[in-house]
């Protein structure tokens, strides 16, 4: 599904590797066991449940390895503990309004990778609990010698587009005013068009055609990786789903434009810049632009 433009996607948020993940190292127990006794490895300090940062929005770090080797940053070994708590969504969302973006895809891979090992403990072939291994990129059962691997759950999140104009959905959730990209989880046996089909149906009894792919996100709560998606709909007769919105409207290119902007009066509080839905929106607005 290219993007239309023929240029790169947008970078959204939590995008990139962050660091040399070193892949090859992880399969190699001897050269990680030299990495973690070296005086210069560090390991990520947490607090809440979540990586803990500095007053700039940087990662902290702190002397030392830990069971979770996340990659060399330039000669320096980095490990993460994991975390045995689940931070509080507010705290969440707090962290990440200042969460520095050039330490965001760190941020996320490790927040995954400890959500990961907290929740899948035991073998799912025979129950037995399992091993950490390879650096904390997969886990082995002693008992069958099943490999399990962290999880991501593909989720569509999507902007329908009709003669001009942007349909945006508010969840209950939201604060007052927000309205951001409708958005669901791809269904086993389903491709990212029909789960872009089928979540604008479901959700907003629309039709649409000519989905197109325009950016991913990983979002590590607790693992999912954000497709963004662009559809251009049939009709723009709604019929919302008020059990999973509170609201579905369309929305202009002005409005959308001063919604980003930050205007005076505009017509709703649109999502914050480290969610995809945001990064969709500027896209959104550059190519309506760049068609004039």
């Amino acid at each position: 599904m290219p993007n239309g433009s023929g240029d790169l996607p947008p970078d959204a948020f939590f995008s990139g590797p962050g660091i040399d993940r070193s892949d090859l190292l992880r399969g190699r127990p001897e050269e990680l066991a030299r990495l973690a006794e070296d005086t210069r490895a560090r390991q990520l300090a947490w607090a809440g449940g979540l990586p803990e940062l500095d007053p700039a929005g940087k990662l902290s770090w702190q002397p030392g390895s830990a069971a979770l080797f996340l990659g060399v940053e330039g000669e320096v070994p980095c490990f993460s503990a994991l975390s045995e708590e689940d931070g509080d969504l507010r705290a969440r969302f707090g962290a990440l309004a200042y969460l520095d973006a050039t330490d965001a895809p760190l941020f996320a891979a490790a927040l995954s990778l400890s959500n990961w090992h907290r929740r899948h403990r035991f073998c799912a072939n025979c129950g037995q609990e399992s091993e950490l291994v390879r650096g904390g990129w997969s886990r082995r059962c002693p008992a069958c010698a099943a490999e399990h691997f962290p999880r991501v759950d593909p989720v569509v999140i999507m902007l329908a587009e009709y003669e001009g104009r942007l349909l945006l959905g508010r969840q209950p959730q939201y604060p007052p005013g927000r309205y951001s990209a409708l958005a669901g989880f791809v269904e086993v046996g389903e491709t990212i068009e029909a789960a872009v089909t089928r979540e604008l149906g479901e959700e907003a009894g629309i039709a649409v055609r000519q989905v197109r792919y325009v950016a991913s996100q990983p979002w590590p709560f607790p693992s999912s990786l954000m497709i963004g998606c662009t559809a251009t709909a049939l009709s723009d007769e709604l019929v919302v789903d008020l059990t999973e919105l509170d609201d579905a409207r369309w929305f202009t290119r002005d409005e959308v434009a001063a919604a980003l902007a930050g205007a005076p009066g505009a017509a709703f509080l649109p999502p914050p810049p480290f969610a995809i839905a945001h990064t969709l929106l500027a896209h959104w607005l550059e190519e309506a632009g760049s068609a004039d």
